[in-house]
């Protein structure tokens, strides 16, 4: 999964493809790189992030999605918790929702069960704008599993088939690095929820508190964890880094089925 971040905040390209030419562009670069999914954002959910509102976001990726949509092989994913964003998308032509709340704002539920898409429901302790203040669990893989099962339960519950479902961990949102991690190695666990895992952990603050590395250094670090979540059970990788995410995973691919 492609990151396309139509933001001018978000922690590793904010202001990057705010130029709908330039997004276009660097979402079809991703997909020849090998990118099976562009995820697309018009909000920047990084630590101490402000929220915009909703007309602007639908304003920033509406019209790339409509684009994209018709050009590219490959679904396009809306990165938003906002139930107007998610028709809006989905009228543009997205076919999946990833939502760092998981779906728990209002009327995001019900949005998601009437436009029948695929949704991604990721954990996160607090708000973007508090969410690194100072978390705490007693078993972080533990109390994850426990809140993503509940939603998927909440979802089948609404109407939403757990085969239109992933779930996503969370990793850097409300977690410390030892959370992170703990996370990392007992990715397994949340595979027996059902769903496939998406993982997020391109250039993360984790990356940098490992390495001593800044944000745009943080390839191979990334990569590492990219293999070391799909060998532990992940089914999709969300990356800035497309082209040396693909390659490194090709490898351990075919090592695998050796």
């Amino acid at each position: 999964m492609g990151i396309l971040n139509i933001t001018p905040d978000s922690f590793s390209d904010g202001g990057d493809f705010l130029c709908p030419d330039h997004a276009i562009r660097h979402a079809a670069a991703m997909v020849e790189q090998g990118a099976a999914i562009i995820d697309i954002g018009g909000e920047s959910t990084r630590p101490g992030a402000e929220p915009v509102t909703t007309a602007e976001e639908i304003r920033r990726v509406v019209p790339v999605i409509e684009t994209l949509a018709r050009r590219l092989p490959v679904p396009i994913s809306i990165d938003t918790s906002k139930p107007e964003v998610m028709r809006a998308a989905a009228a543009a032509g997205a076919g999946l929702i990833n939502d760092v709340y998981a779906l728990r704002l209002d009327g995001a539920l019900t949005a998601a069960a009437e436009i029948g898409l695929p949704v991604c429901l990721m954990h996160m302790q607090g708000t973007p704008r508090t969410m690194q203040a100072d978390p705490r669990y007693g078993d972080v893989v533990a109390e994850v599993a426990g809140f993503l099962g509940a939603r998927v339960d909440a979802c089948e519950m609404a109407g939403i088939p757990r085969t239109r479902l992933l779930v996503d961990p969370g990793f850097g949102f409300g977690k410390t690095l030892t959370h992170n991690l703990a996370l990392l190695s007992g990715l397994a666990r949340l595979t027996g929820l059902g769903p496939p895992v998406l993982v997020g952990l391109s250039r993360k603050g984790m990356l940098g508190r490992l390495t001593g590395r800044e944000v745009g250094d943080r390839v191979a670090a990334g990569v590492a964890a990219a293999v070391l979540a799909v060998e532990r059970g992940a089914a999709l990788v969300r990356t800035h880094d497309v082209a040396a995410t693909v390659d490194a995973l090709s490898v351990a691919d075919a090592v695998g089925r050796v």
